[in-house]
């Protein structure tokens, strides 16, 4: 279903997006708060740098909204839909998907945002000490 070589596998698991194999993040955890968006500094199998410029995850923020839409909608259908909820407390829902998600949201839009600007390279070598 997913495997290395695919963005889609980057972006769902957090690993390096030109190798696939080591998590960019220190805490494979993202709801360990305090760690949530620390991440490596490269990759130690390709040597990828992850902080391509000073700032670069700024622009994860603009991906942060679109993804955070998504889980409010369908938070939203579902409330609505599926559990026939009112409004109000469809809202409350929405709220609390938001809420309790903000951690996965977070590294899903840092993941989009940084396999946007590196390809998988399925030759990148280990480095050499």
């Amino acid at each position: 279903m997913l495997k290395k070589g695919n963005k889609l596998y980057s972006i769902l698991t957090g690993t390096c997006p030109k190798c696939h194999e080591e998590s960019m993040y220190l805490d494979k955890n993202p709801f360990h708060l305090g760690n949530v968006l620390k991440m490596q500094e490269c990759c130690s199998h390709c040597n990828t740098k992850y902080k391509i410029e000073p700032s670069f995850f700024y622009g994860a923020m603009y991906v942060s909204y679109g993804v955070g839409i998504a889980f409010a909608v369908a938070a939203f259908i579902i409330s609505r839909f599926f559990i026939q909820t009112t409004l109000l407390n469809s809202f409350f829902i929405i709220m609390g998907t938001l809420v309790v998600f903000m951690p996965i949201i977070m590294r899903l839009s840092r993941n989009i945002w940084i396999n946007l600007f590196i390809k998988y390279d399925a030759t990148a070598k280990k480095k050499i000490s």
